[in-house]
């Protein structure tokens, strides 16, 4: 499927006049349904999960740094109700551009004292806003929260300034096998993401396999309520289009990632 939404705009009326589902890896949600379903990470499923987990963890009162742009626009509708549905507060939101010490600013606008900070953004932005955060009156001791995006970084264990931080995002175990043959047979390590093009490949394989070409192509099976595994773990879709995905917890500990809420082995 196309990776970027653009594309999936351009192909999905064509691929809908012939009826033929399209699965996308983008992760934009205002391009899911009618037809096309997505399989890229969403930031809403990773926040609602390390939130919810914070929140059965104790913490009550969240702050967030989200930067500007589509990305932080989700991101901070997806955190405030997700901290709203898990019972918790936002007592503090501020956003930042790409500028020089923005995230910096941002964090000095967060005055009111927080048990737990959101950073909506890379693992390195947030090991630079760590530093400044423990300075801080309102957030020296507070928990780091992150998302989907610090699963991309395979360093991010190894960042001290990250350690003790929370974030959901896929599991690896199956993941790190696959690399491992990859690496064997390509000598080089594969792009992350490319899970996702693994699991459509396995996706396509299992709903088609009774299939005979020229007879009806079984699509209404993409929208199985049990759901599929693949090397990201368990995935669905969901009437929208959208790929809702069992999701673990992390915890940046001792120079590596350790998994301290494991995610669903289905929906079952």
């Amino acid at each position: 499927g196309p990776l970027l939404a653009e594309d999936v705009r351009a192909v999905a009326p064509i691929a809908r006049r012939a009826d033929v589902p399209v699965i996308s890896f983008s992760n934009d949600t205002g391009v899911a349904g009618g037809g096309v379903f997505i399989m890229g990470y969403t930031p809403a499923q990773s926040i609602e999960r390390v939130v919810d987990h914070a929140r059965r963890s104790g913490v009550s009162d969240f702050a967030g740094l989200v930067p500007t742009g589509l990305y932080g626009e989700r991101a901070s509708t997806s955190f405030l109700r997700a901290v709203e549905a898990a019972g918790g507060r936002v007592v503090a939101l501020q956003t930042f551009d790409r500028a020089p010490r923005a995230v910096a600013s941002a964090v000095g606008r967060l005055t009111v004292p927080y048990d737990a900070v959101l950073i909506a953004d890379g693992a390195q932005t947030a090991a630079g806003a760590v530093p400044v955060i423990r300075r801080s009156a309102a957030g020296k001791a507070a928990r780091v929260l992150g998302t989907e995006l610090w699963n991309s970084d395979s360093n991010v264990g190894a960042n001290a300034a990250l350690s003790g931080a929370w974030y959901a995002s896929v599991a690896n175990n199956l993941y790190t096998q696959y690399a491992g043959k990859y690496r064997a047979r390509f000598n080089a390590a594969p792009y992350r993401l490319s899970s996702m093009g693994y699991d459509a490949v396995l996706l396509t394989v299992r709903i088609a396999r009774d299939w005979r070409v020229g007879s009806p192509f079984p699509a209404s099976r993409l929208s199985d309520r049990d759901g599929f595994a693949g090397l990201d773990g368990a995935f669905r879709f969901g009437r929208d289009g959208i790929a809702e995905r069992a999701l673990e917890v992390k915890e940046v500990r001792g120079g590596t990632t350790v998994t301290v809420s494991p995610a669903p082995k289905s929906f079952r």
